[in-house]
């Protein structure tokens, strides 16, 4: 996660904890922890895998804050989000943190807090925006991409892999990138099971672009890994919930 004008209120994640150390993070340092609902908490014994944002900062006068949101996919398919709060109160002063399961009731603590008004404020929409806001091209690498592209369909084990329509279009692609777009799996707990979904963007040769995203997971029998591959995101994070639900 990056804060905005380089102040850096809340731990950044580290991308080797699990969810339930990341859990213990996050619960560890909100002064509030102990107000979550226990069913909450109980259900996060559970998680398959987690995904931590930054939502919105505000700043100014020596004052900050910034809320985080921490999502949870759970064993069930479900997902569970808290939101946690992190701020000042004083120029120069600790930050502090708080934790809640309901957007709501993060809103409430936020407007509590004595931010000046004048301060600039910086929002990441959720949903939408109330202006159309410029393409972003992204970075590519060229490495070979129609072989990474081969490579990729061919591991894919699902039966709605892409076909020889899309293989095709990645022939002609000229570079690559991936990123990973949910997901730091479990390496402890009940399970040890593992669910990440990777975006892998090409550059065609047309000038055009194309994403593949990939499910790599564990929810298999022998608990080996298998990666299935979609070409859009809904089916992938679908095929996601699936597998989650198949762990129970």
């Amino acid at each position: 996660m990056s804060v905005p004008y380089g102040t850096a209120a809340c731990e950044p994640p580290d991308s080797s904890d699990s969810p339930e150390e990341h859990l213990a993070r996050l619960l560890g340092r909100a002064l509030n922890s102990f107000e979550l609902p226990d069913e909450s908490v109980r259900r996060l014994d559970c998680a398959l895998a987690h995904d931590s944002s930054l939502h919105s900062a505000h700043h100014g006068g020596g004052l900050h804050r910034e809320t985080y949101r921490h999502t949870w996919l759970l064993a069930d398919g479900s997902a569970l989000t808290l939101w946690e709060l992190a701020h000042n109160t004083a120029p120069g002063g600790e930050p502090q943190h708080e934790v809640y399961v309901d957007e709501e009731e993060l809103r409430t603590a936020t407007a509590r807090l004595p931010l000046p008004s004048e301060a600039p404020e910086f929002e990441l929409p959720v949903t939408a925006v109330a202006f159309p806001l410029p393409a972003v091209r992204q970075t590519y690498a060229s490495d070979d991409s129609p072989d990474h592209a081969r490579r990729l369909l061919r591991r894919a084990e699902n039966a709605d892999r892409p076909g020889a329509e899309t293989a095709a279009l990645l022939s002609t692609a000229c570079a690559h990138r991936i990123t990973q777009a949910f997901g730091r799996p479990s390496r402890s707990g009940r399970t040890a099971l593992c669910i990440s979904l990777y975006e892998h963007a090409f550059l065609l040769g047309d000038g055009g672009e194309m994403s593949l995203w990939e499910v790599e997971h564990t929810v298999t029998p022998d608990r080996r890994h298998m990666c299935e591959v979609y070409t859009s995101e809904d089916a992938a994070r679908r095929a996601m919930e699936r597998r989650a639900a198949q762990s129970c």
